[in-house]
């Protein structure tokens, strides 16, 4: 049996896996959801393995999503493949949800990929100029971002196309399938880890009461 990679994504308001034999996807979900990912995510990776007949035993490799997104979300998926990664011995590699975004395509491509408050994230492939992966205000996006042939690809594909004068396309994976896709295909190094991939602060403050006081 070609090696089995199992790829999923809870980044954003989905819960998203896929599963591939070789280059063939054998099976690929993508639910909407605001919530509830953490108790969604195992069931939907067993159903998935269910719906093409294996089990966990049988794969040879994890793909996860590890952001930018949503702090709670990037930490579920992350956490869910370290710990199959463990019990299964098998290697987990963590994939940017901007790559999987651009995955396939051809060209000079700008990931554009939503992020809360009006803002959005920006990772620039195959650029003239290096447009490394950053949060910027929609109002108020870096000059000189359009190219000749340039391409938005992403959630916000449209809207910052419209907003540099370029053009929008449709991703040509869905996000699992595309994180399944670069990790099958991208070289393991022993002894990483997938980490999250956090480019803000997180929203929640600590308090800013003074902490208790210890009496004798």
């Amino acid at each position: 049996m070609p090696d089995l990679t199992l790829g999923f994504d809870t980044s954003a308001a989905h819960c998203a896996a896929a599963l591939l034999s070789g280059d063939d996807c054998l099976v690929s979900r993508h639910e909407e959801m605001g919530r509830g990912q953490a108790e969604r995510l195992m069931p939907l990776l067993e159903e998935v393995l269910a719906e093409a007949g294996v089990g966990w035993r049988d794969l040879t490799r994890i793909g996860v999503g590890i952001g930018p997104g949503n702090f709670t979300g990037v930490r579920i998926a992350v956490s869910a493949a370290r710990g199959l990664s463990l019990s299964l011995r098998a290697p987990a590699l963590g994939v940017s949800i901007t790559d999987a975004a651009q995955f396939g395509s051809e060209g000079p491509v700008l990931a554009a990929v939503a992020a809360p408050r009006e803002r959005v994230y920006l990772d620039g492939f195959r650029t003239a100029q290096a447009i490394p992966l950053d949060l910027h205000e929609l109002d108020a996006l870096p000059e000189g971002l359009a190219e000749p042939g340039l391409t938005c690809i992403g959630s916000a594909a449209e809207e910052v196309a419209q907003r540099i004068g370029s053009t929008a396309a449709p991703a040509a994976f869905a996000p699992a399938e595309a994180i399944a896709r670069i990790a099958a295909s991208r070289e393991f190094i022993p002894g990483e880890r997938p980490a999250p991939l956090y480019l803000r602060a997180a929203d929640a403050a600590p308090p800013s009461d003074p902490p208790p006081r210890i009496l004798d």
